[in-house]
């Protein structure tokens, strides 16, 4: 049996970890509140503050360290460049000299940011490969790939799995965003000139636990950095229209209201925002034999939940 810490286990991604990491062994949670979203104590863990990351750490004695937490206030980190990189590097570099030196085995979330969107040749004809140049626009991708690289420098056994417009039926996403103001408001405009692939968080952990599994069974551990998202693309204009129209499908909203595509120009925001967030998933089917269903489907999925739930 193995020991699983999972760090930033009240985040999107952590809490879909703890029910998909079970079957794998004996799970210890990290929050940065010292206790999981029902209430339930777990361990305390600022990634700001390296003296309480490593007293959970060595606390812990994992056999497997999934880094699930981050800085991801995309526009905020422009003022707060020091805590950024905190969290989301020099943070991760120390999970991975923990790592090296316990023999453990180190999984990481990074970000389509770490790419400038203008697409591998400048034209977005293809998606993003793991080796493709890359070239953050802003604080948050700048220190995501630092983090990525720190955590390659420490030597130890790693997974980095980059992922993309990520949402849940749980937190602050795009999907939640547009079902409270698609309740609230006759009239939305949103952005239709960026394009990724919207992957719900439950799909990356479930992902992730089987990338676990199939490893352990390996003899050639695969090792580095794949990219993790769902089939397919859209624009965030796209997907605000398959939300709401499957929301009142499912009588979550009464209406759908009127959806108006503005270009990036016209909704400014402080970080800039890759244009084109399609990643190529091909190394993670070819090195474990997995590989994500389209979007729409995952959409579907947390739609019915959230309407389980409401019912």
């Amino acid at each position: 049996m193995k020991r699983i810490l999972i760090l930033g286990a009240n985040g999107q991604v952590g809490r879909e970890l703890l029910d998909a990491s079970r079957p794998l062994g004996e799970i210890v949670a990290a929050t940065r509140e010292g206790a999981l979203a029902d209430g339930t104590p777990c361990l305390r863990v600022d990634l700001a503050d390296a003296g309480s990351l490593r007293a959970a750490l060595e606390h812990a004695q994992a056999d497997v360290v999934v880094n699930a937490a981050a800085y991801t206030a995309v526009d905020r980190a422009e003022d707060e460049p020091e805590l950024a990189d905190r969290v989301n590097h020099r943070a991760v570099g120390e999970i991975g000299d923990w790592a090296k030196s316990h023999g453990a085995l180190v999984v990481h979330y990074s970000t389509d940011y770490v790419f400038d969107g203008s697409g591998f040749d400048g034209a977005g004809t293809r998606p993003y490969r793991e080796d493709d140049a890359t070239a953050p626009l802003g604080v948050y991708g700048h220190t995501k790939l630092a983090g990525e690289h720190a955590l390659a420098a420490s030597g130890a056994a790693h997974l980095v799995f980059r992922t993309a417009w990520v949402y849940a039926s749980h937190g602050h996403n795009f999907l939640r965003t547009m079902l409270r103001l698609g309740a609230e408001r006759e009239e939305l405009r949103v952005v239709a000139d960026q394009v990724g692939a919207p992957t719900p968080a439950r799909w990356i952990a479930r992902t992730t636990a089987a990338a676990i599994a199939r490893r352990a069974a390996m003899e050639a551990k695969p090792g580095g950095v794949f990219h993790l998202v769902a089939a397919g693309r859209c624009s965030w204009f796209e997907f605000a229209e398959a939300i709401l129209r499957g929301a009142a499908e499912r009588g979550l909203i009464v209406r759908v209201p009127r959806i108006v595509p503005i270009a990036t120009s016209d909704y400014p925001t402080r970080a800039r925002r890759p244009a084109y967030s399609v990643l190529d998933c091909a190394r993670l089917e070819n090195a474990f034999g997995l590989e994500l269903a389209d979007w729409r489907l995952g959409l579907d999925e947390v739609l019915g939940e959230i309407a389980a739930g409401s019912g």
